[in-house]
């Protein structure tokens, strides 16, 4: 089971902290990230944005990564200071 979480502005916007999928094996997180929006259609808007950041395990992590079925994966919007 993958465990998806989810940080700032992110969270409030889909009104989840997370959730846990089981998927198939040798998923990336580009795949991943296409079966929670099949799941949850109404986060595409959310979730459909070129800057989100996505952490493998705690690991910043690309589009291709590949994501097993004992991972947790973070996503988060882009953080900005000053």
């Amino acid at each position: 089971m993958i465990k998806v979480l989810f940080f700032g502005q992110l969270k409030e916007q889909l009104g989840v902290a997370g959730t846990e999928l089981f998927t198939k094996p040798g998923l990336t997180v580009a795949k991943l990230l296409e079966h929670i929006i099949q799941i949850h259609p109404q986060w595409a808007q959310h979730l459909n944005n070129e800057n989100l950041l996505v952490a493998v395990d705690q690991v910043m992590a690309k589009p291709g990564t590949l994501v097993s079925e004992s991972s947790e994966v973070a996503f988060f919007p882009p953080v900005t200071g000053g």
